[in-house]
This record gives structure tokens, C-alpha cells and sequence, in this order.
């Protein structure tokens, strides 16, 4: 069936499904396939579940039932459908990619344009080939903007969920050191970034652009980026102003405060503003956005436990975010330090020595004592006694726990599978 057919079946369902676990009744059931899954063994029962359509890739099975549907490939069919169905309405949609800082950008954005105008945004972490379709099948006539999240491991992946979405506006957080063995090398990440900077130049759409950052700058070739940074010759000039927890851009004489967490997110929440003056917001709804902003919770969040202050940052962890956040902390707090730090994973070939990296970045003299949890960091070469070792958290919590410590300040920062935010409920 062509997706136009299919569309019009869609047009008249509940929407759609990629899990018979919370299939809702008149959905159509789309049968993926992973490594671990083949999702045509679940057709069926989708049908039994009252899913009015499913739709399969396997022809074997295509005379159990008079409402499967055929198709090559049930994936590319569920992209091709939800960039159709994206094409019915006028809704803006922005694009977001980068090394770090995607989903706070993203959450920065939804929250400020949320003052004027109606807007969607990526749920969680759906930001790939799957993701992405399944987010934009929630736009519809009312939705002004759509804010799609868009991660990727490997080259061509962001120009393919480009193509799905049709950004009208898209912005790079940064380039970091991410995904490594997927990209094939940091030269690898830049080129596979860059492909929102070549699709928005390509089909007329607008690029935002970190005036301050020399390699987006390199590699943007469109005419119609809308520039922004500390640099005079930017479009939307700031000055960048830490006030006790609180990050500051100033733009003319108005200041726009957040309390989010780190340095490194001024370029996040610059950007962020840029987009809400270039989409005609005042400055008042601009930070009222600002006033009404929570992130993800284990990202760059402030907690304290009796006399304590934690510094959680749990929700992933690359080579350029975990050097970021211990530069920062060090910055910021100038005693009684502790630092805990989770593997990094999707390194391929530069695990062992992008890890040591960061245990030679680590100056000890600044801290009480520094956790590391992992297989990875376990391997490290380490030999100052203020470095204690762990292979797995669990191995980890027979022997830390927060109430030994008084007044201490205390950086958490690892990948996601660590599971270092366990340490605050410990």
C-alpha cells in the first residue's frame, strides 16, 4: 500500500503503535524489527488487542487476516507516513541536534515559545529514526510549533530524520565527542552534525548559528544564518553573567535569568532566547518562558541532602560533557569538593584512552575524594589514594553512603546505563 492509501486509513484511526504492551484501540500497529525483535510476530495479536490496521513486512503471514497491510518495509513506510502527515499542516518545526545539550535546549525552547504560541516537543529521549516519526504524528491543525530533538551515531542519520522532518529552523548545540565509535572519529561527529546546517541551506530554511563557536562557523554555508554570541558582529549580541547559581544573557540593557546549571549552557540558553526574539516574542514573554523552565530531571540539577549539595548531571556522559561539567565545577565550588564519575559509553577504539583523558584532567588537589564507577574507568591508571575504584555501582554502594559526609559539594556525572542518580536515593 502507497502512503497516500495508508494515510487515509490513518486520517480515520486513533493513531499509531510500535508496542502492543500500551496499543490503544483503533490504532494502527506498525511491525518494526530490531535486533532482539520482530515486530510481524505481534501483528495479530495487535489486531486482537483492536488495532484497526497492522502493518507488516512479512508476506508469510499476510492471509491470517484481512487487516494486515503489506509493505516493503514497515520502518521506511511509518517515516514516509508521518513526514506526510507532517506535510498537511503549517505548523513551524524546529530542529535541534548536537553532541550535548540537546534536550535542554530543546525543554529551554518549548518553555519559552509555550508564551505566544501553541507548541509540541519531543517526549523523553524519541529523537531517532523511530522517535522522530512518532513525534511528529502528535502535530495537528491547532500546533503552531514542533520542537524535534534529533540525536544520531552514525553519519547520515541526521540528514535522514531531516528529510522526515522538514525543519523550517535548526540549530547545532555543539560538536563533541560523542558517539564516537559509531561517527568514526571526532571528523566523523562534524560531519554528521552538519547535516541540518546542508539541509536548512538547501531548502531555504534558517540556520542558528553560535557566533562564538569557530568550527559551526567553518562549517556553515548558507546565506540565511541568523547569528548570535558575545562576538560584536552578531546578529543578537549578549554578554554572558554568572549571579550566584543563575545564568545571565543580557542583550541591550534586559537581562534574561535562568536558573539552570553550568557555563557550558550559555550558549543553550542564548540560543534559546535568539529563537524567541526571532519568532517575535517580547522579552517579557521571553522570561517568563525562562521563569517557568524545569528540565529533565538528572540533567545539570542542584540537590541538597541535609548538609550536603549535590550537583546531579546523571543522564549521560561523553568525553566533551564530563570535561565540561568538572571544569565548571571547579570553577564554581573552591572546597570541600567530592567527585563521582560514571563510564562513558559508544567510544569504540578511543574508550581506554578518551577515559584516561579524563582522570589526567582530574587536579586532585582540589578535591576530598574521587569516586569512579565502571569497567572503564576501573581500567584507568590511577595511583593517588584520593581515587577509589569501582566496577559497578552496585559493588560501589557497599561502601559510600552520602550520610558519612558533612557540608560537602558533590558532582555526580556518568552515562545513563551507570545509573549514577541511584546514589541521591542511597
Amino acid at each position: 500500500m502507497d502512503t497516500k492509501n495508508l494515510y487515509s486509513l490513518f486520517a480515520s484511526s486513533n493513531g499509531v503503535s510500535i508496542d502492543t504492551r500500551n496499543l490503544i484501540s483503533g490504532q494502527i500497529f506498525f511491525s518494526l524489527k530490531g535486533d532482539n525483535f520482530n515486530g510481524n510476530n505481534f501483528a495479530l495479536e495487535a489486531l486482537d488487542k483492536g488495532a484497526s490496521y497492522s502493518v507488516i513486512d512479512d508476506k508469510s503471514i499476510l492471509n491470517k487476516n484481512q487487516n494486515l497491510i503489506y509493505v516493503e518495509d514497515s520502518l521506511k513506510s511509518l517515516q514516509e507516513l508521518s513526514s506526510h502527515h507532517r506535510s498537511q499542516f503549517e505548523t513551524k518545526i524546529i530542529g535541534v541536534t548536537g553532541s550535548n545539550g540537546k534536550t535542554t535546549t530543546k525543554n529551554l525552547l518549548h518553555s519559552i515559545l509555550s508564551q505566544k504560541y501553541n507548541v509540541i516537543k519531543t517526549k523523553g529521549n524519541l529523537n531517532n529514526h523511530i522517535g522522530v516519526p512518532l513525534s511528529l504524528f502528535d502535530i495537528n491543525e491547532d500546533v503552531d510549533i514542533a520542537i524535534i530533538e534529533m540525536g544520531a551515531n552514525h553519519i547520515g542519520e541526521i540528514r535522514n530524520l531531516c528529510d522526515i522532518a522538514m525543519p523550517d529552523i535548526g540549530l547545532i548545540t555543539n560538536y563533541g565527542k560523542a558517539h564516537l565509535e559509531g561517527f568514526g572519529g571526532f571528523k566523523g561527529v562534524i560531519r554528521g552534525k552538519t547535516e541540518m546546517f546542508e539541509y536548512l541551506t538547501q531548502n531555504y530554511g534558517h540556520i542558528i548559528l553560535n557566533n562564538d563557536d569557530e568550527l559551526q562557523i567553518e562549517n556553515c554555508k548558507g546565506d540565511l544564518a541568523v547569528t548570535f554570541g558575545e562576538k560584536s558582529d552578531s546578529e543578537f549580541v549578549y554578554n554572558y553573567i554568572k549571579v550566584d547559581d543563575d545564568l545571565i544573557v543580557k542583550s541591550d540593557n534586559y537581562e534574561f535569568r535562568s536558573n539552570i546549571y553550568g557555563d557550558y549552557n550559555f550558549s543553550n540558553l542564548a540560543s534559546s532566547v535568539t529563537i524567541g526574539k526571532f519568532l517575535d516574542l517580547t522579552n517579557e514573554e521571553i522570561q517568563k518562558g525562562l521563569d517557568l523552565f524545569e528540565n529533565d530531571s538528572n540533567r545539570s540539577e542542584v540537590i541538597k541532602i541535609g548538609s550536603n549539595k549535590i550537583f546531579l548531571d546523571a543522564y549521560n556522559a561523553n568525553p566533551t560533557s564530563i570535561k565540561a561539567a568538572i571544569l565548571n565545577f571547579d570553577k564554581e565550588v573552591t572546597a570541600n569538593k567530592i567527585l563521582v564519575l560514571g563510564d562513558m559509553f559508544e567510544l569504540g577504539e578511543y574508550s581506554d584512552k578518551e577515559h584516561q583523558n579524563v582522570i589526567d584532567l582530574i587536579d586532585l588537589e582540589n578535591y576530598e575524594k574521587v569516586y569512579l564507577v565502571g569497567s572503564n574507568f576501573y581500567k584507568c591508571n590511577t595511583k593517588n589514594i584520593k581515587i577509589e575504584k569501582f566496577h559497578s555501582l552496585d559493588e560501589m554502594n557497599k561502601s559510600f553512603n552520602l550520610n558519612d559526609f558533612n557540608s560537602m559539594n558533590i558532582l555526580i556525572k556518568g552515562s545513563r546505563g551507570i545509573g549514577l542518580e541511584k546514589l541521591v536515593n542511597y
